[in-house]
């Protein structure tokens, strides 16, 4: 832990968190057992000093009276949070006893390890694929998150990467769809504003309400949620019209432009305006302004990825770089992730050796329906009666929270719960175990943001009694029965076996030099030397089959896929389920500051809707549809369409008058075509309480 100034108290580490930007971070060591300050490493030139604010404030959450500090046994019912403190060898042993226990009745597909990125360490994360591959439970499949958009850019390009970051510098325009970075990947903005005061960068945001980056944009496009492909596909209409497409790229670089350019006739700003609710006006000037700028940049966010039609509007919105040949230049093309571009070798962190494929992968957006023995769900194995939980708060975070509760409740399930704080899931688990924070253990991390792999050394000891991931797996394995080498190696072996493996210098390499730079030439991240598909070119009509199962009502080049969760009579607005600015998930929902820069959970709504309704600013408010109802309190607020709804932030359940939070409206159903969670893509009824 090589300090960076002479009071030895600045320390390098690397923001863990759920978010694309894993920043740079220096963190002010007081003692070894306590940190002071955080902010930004300013020598990171994506970091370049700035952080969100909830990771500033970090000391609030590590030092947090309420963290767990000591493996607990649960004495009451399931849902109380009732527990006395027992041994780490005891907890263990329960543990181990419960999984054989289970494995003994129905087989090791019964037990299931979940996961997801409450930490984005490719070691402290993944090293659970490694515990369920070499004991042979069952997988997991994941599409909580990214799915719906990785398919979507997947399906164009052949791999996800693309336009450095840092060339928002050389921007004439910077676009931001599907996304709100000031609230979930700061950084973005902040090169977007830079490239604005230094070269009067235009900065265009499509969303479906007046989030804080449309606050801040030149332009806000305010879009029906669930319809950008139609946008898009107006846009390259007008391309094609007004001499904007690049032909000569497209007939070099992509499959099929005639044809594109011959379904497009019919997708005008007239169609367009009617699906999006964007005006025939503004898509003409947007698509002008577009196919004008020289140095075109779209950054695509994961709001595609929340809804049933994501992966369609993903691939539409991407097909504009392709149209307009926006890759040629530098602060031109477009950037979703650039999860590809790593290619580190997780084969021993995640036991491939003993990867068998024919287990089952179980969809973790759909756990409610699986714990409730939905037989689609369990893929025709056995019912789960054996849990882990790291890294995710399933009872707040999933999708049905009415059936995910009803099936943590069961008194045939075993649920261990891995956590640095009591959660909603931890209250129900029959064994909870104190977990390091990011600040307590050694990881490694890629960027998906940029370009950067980072290794991070603690910075202080555990709290309490609290143990990382990895040790608390290990000594699990062990106790089950494995002597895989993956449980040998600790941490930080781990890590330098990853890099080392992958042909990387190594984590003390690393680790010294704070970062190293991933970043592939101009031709390769600009696909000038080609694309990642079987053509060598950019596909306007993808291969869906290859991608996933649900394909066949996907329409083969880009346009609306109308299978969104329309409105009714009967439920007449559309629910947007938002990232809170000072929430991240239900992460630092715990932190005084976090609660009071939030407030309580509120619902936007239209001047006119809440004319409406009768409704005045903090009266209680009834959101509902046919999985359930949730009680908020309503706000006026006008960035939005009237029949749209948003409501910021997954609040923990108990914020809420029923004890059930935002997503008991959220359905488990599956977006097109290989899975993801549909959090904004919700039809419901609104009353006064």
């Amino acid at each position: 832990m090589a300090p960076l100034d002479q009071q030895n108290t600045w320390l390098r580490s690397v923001c863990p968190h759920d978010c694309p930007s894993t920043c740079a971070l220096e963190v002010e060591a007081l003692s070894n057992d306590r940190i002071g300050k955080v902010r930004g490493n300013a020598l990171n030139d994506y970091t370049d000093g700035v952080i969100c604010a909830k990771v500033a404030a970090y000391r609030e959450r590590v030092h947090h009276p309420d963290r767990l500090s000591t493996p607990l046994r649960r004495v009451g019912p399931k849902g109380e949070g009732r527990f006395e403190p027992i041994s780490w060898d005891e907890a263990l042993d329960i543990v181990a006893a419960e999984f054989k226990k289970a494995e003994q009745k129905y087989g090791p597909e019964t037990v299931w390890p979940y996961h997801f990125a409450g930490t984005m360490g490719l070691v402290q994360r993944d090293i659970i694929h490694g515990f369920r591959h070499a004991l042979g439970y069952s997988r997991e499949d994941e599409t909580i998150c990214v799915a719906t958009a990785s398919a979507g850019w997947l399906a164009g390009h052949g791999k996800i990467w693309g336009t450095d970051p840092r060339e928002m510098a050389a921007s004439d325009m910077i676009v931001i769809w599907g996304g709100n970075p000031v609230s979930t990947q700061v950084n973005v903005m902040a090169h977007a504003a830079k490239a604005r005061k230094q070269r009067g960068t235009k900065i265009y945001v499509i969303d479906p309400y007046r989030t804080s980056s449309a606050q801040q944009a030149d332009v806000h496009l305010c879009i029906r949620p669930g319809t950008d492909g139609a946008l898009a596909c107006a846009v390259m209409h007008v391309m094609f019209r007004d001499g904007y497409a690049n032909r000569a790229y497209m007939e070099k670089y992509t499959d099929l432009p005639a044809e594109l350019e011959e379904h497009l006739k019919s997708k005008t700003p007239t169609w367009a305006s009617e699906i999006t609710g964007i005006s025939v006006d503004y898509i003409e000037s947007f698509a002008r302004a577009y196919g004008e700028a020289e140095r075109a940049f779209i950054r695509v966010g994961y709001g595609f990825t929340r809804s049933r039609n994501g992966a369609v509007n993903m691939h539409a919105v991407t097909c504009l770089p392709a149209v307009g040949g926006k890759w040629l230049v530098e602060g031109g093309g477009a950037m979703h992730s650039n999860r590809n571009l790593f290619g580190v070798d997780q084969s021993l962190v995640r036991a491939l050796d003993t990867l068998n494929t024919s287990k089952r992968a179980l969809d973790m957006s759909r756990i409610g329906r699986i714990l409730m023995g939905e037989e689609e769900s369990l893929l025709g194995g056995p019912p789960v009666t054996a849990m882990i939980v790291q890294n995710i708060n399933p009872a707040e975070v999933a999708p049905e929270t009415n059936l995910v509760l009803e099936g943590l409740a069961r008194d045939d399930l075993f649920l261990c719960v891995h956590e640095q704080f009591m959660t909603a899931t931890a209250e129900y688990a029959d064994i909870v175990l104190p977990a390091t924070t990011f600040l307590e253990h050694d990881d490694l991390y890629q960027g998906g943001g940029h370009l950067y792999l980072q290794v991070a050394k603690h910075i202080i000891e555990p709290i309490g009694e609290a143990r990382s991931n990895v040790d608390v797996l290990s000594a699990l394995a062990q106790r089950l029965g494995s002597d895989h080498e993956v449980f040998k190696q600790g941490a930080w072996g781990l890590i330098d076996r990853s890099l080392r493996d992958t042909g990387y210098p190594g984590a003390e390499d690393i680790h010294s030099k704070g970062w190293h730079d991933c970043s592939r030439p101009f031709e390769d991240a600009h696909f000038i030397n080609g694309f990642a598909t079987p053509s060598g070119k950019f596909m306007f009509k993808p291969d869906w089959a290859s991608i996933g199962t649900a394909f066949e009502t996907i329409p083969e080049l880009p346009d609306h896929m109308n299978v969104i969760d329309v409105v009714t009579d009967d439920k007449p607005y559309r629910l947007v389920a938002a990232p809170a600015r000072r929430f991240l998930n239900t992460s630092f929902t715990e932190t005084p500051s976090s609660q009071k820069k939030e407030g309580r959970p509120t619902a936007l709504i239209h001047p006119e809707t809440m004319s409406l309704l009768g409704l005045s600013d903090d009266d209680e408010v009834v959101l509902g549809n046919d999985l359930g109802e949730v009680t908020v309190h309503a706000k006026t607020f006008d960035g939005l369409l009237p029949e749209t709804v948003v409501v910021e932030g997954i609040w923990p359940n108990k914020h809420f008058k029923n004890g059930r939070g935002i997503n008991v409206l959220i359905s488990a159903d599956r977006a097109y075509p290989n899975g993801g969670a549909v959090f904004h893509d919700t039809a419901v009824w609104l009353r006064n309480a």
